[in-house]
């Protein structure tokens, strides 16, 4: 879980910054326009528009940004038909990568995905072959420095969590699947302060990378981030602190 939880950090860094905002919101919008074709418009009866919804309110989305969206999703107005992909592949020191997609081009995606992880010591790899390297959990996190971590992991497990992670900046609390929007609604009822909340893909184990693996690894996940058809980039690297302190 270290691995998983430093990315996260560095994951919410790079989202804070205003020239990543563009790209953000185009994947919201598709993520909620997927969700509402696939499970209806009502947040209310649909989670995964719920929590694209929330997701994006977060990210201070506007309020018309979001409803197009979901109208496109609904057929109430015209939009593009994305599918949903998962490509797995490696990455360097033999790292699991687990890519989820949502593209309206399947063709472009794959030579995109294919040319990023070649150039930077990665490669491709067949439907299955990673992802049994990962677990589904819900991920919510709250900001360290504002919460007092015994009374957040009593909240957390009486809510049904699993378990509780804590670092300098945060606190994570870890969820199943089913149980991830009771414990969110718990922790809000009991004034905890969310900061996000997010359903990924959590390695069962961890690969700690050295220095220059670690350049290598970060250059795939960033220009995969980057990618427009790309949704989410879930890897199973232990990235060491010093080593991150270094190359970020």
């Amino acid at each position: 879980m270290s691995g998983h939880s430093k990315w996260a950090t560095i994951k919410r860094k790079k989202a804070a910054t205003d020239a990543k905002r563009g790209k953000i919101f185009t994947k919201l919008i598709r993520e909620i326009t997927v969700a509402a074709r696939d499970g209806g418009g009502d947040p209310n009866f649909n989670p995964r528009l719920r929590l694209a919804v929330e997701t994006a309110k977060s990210g201070n989305m506007p309020a018309d940004n979001i409803t197009r969206a979901i109208k496109k999703g609904t057929g109430d107005l015209e939009g593009v038909s994305y599918e949903e992909i998962v490509y797995e592949g490696y990455g360097p020191g033999g790292v699991a990568l687990y890519i989820e997609a949502l593209t309206d081009n399947q063709n472009r995606t794959v030579a995109d995905i294919r040319h990023i992880l070649i150039k930077n010591s990665g490669s491709l790899g067949t439907t299955g072959s990673v992802g049994w390297q990962f677990d589904r959990k819900g991920m919510i996190y709250l900001d360290g420095s504002h919460v007092e971590e015994e009374k957040v992991f009593e909240l957390a497990i009486e809510a049904g969590a699993e378990d509780v992670v804590v670092d300098d900046q945060e606190i994570a609390v870890i969820t199943g699947v089913e149980q991830f929007h009771e414990v969110q609604r718990h922790l809000k009822e009991s004034a905890a302060t969310i900061s996000r909340a997010e359903l990924s893909w959590v390695p069962k184990n961890e690969i700690l990378v050295g220095v220059e693996d670690t350049k290598k690894l970060l250059k795939i996940i960033e220009a995969l981030e980057d990618c427009d058809d790309v949704q989410e980039v879930s890897s199973n690297a232990d990235f060491d602190e010093k080593i991150l302190d270094q190359v970020i």
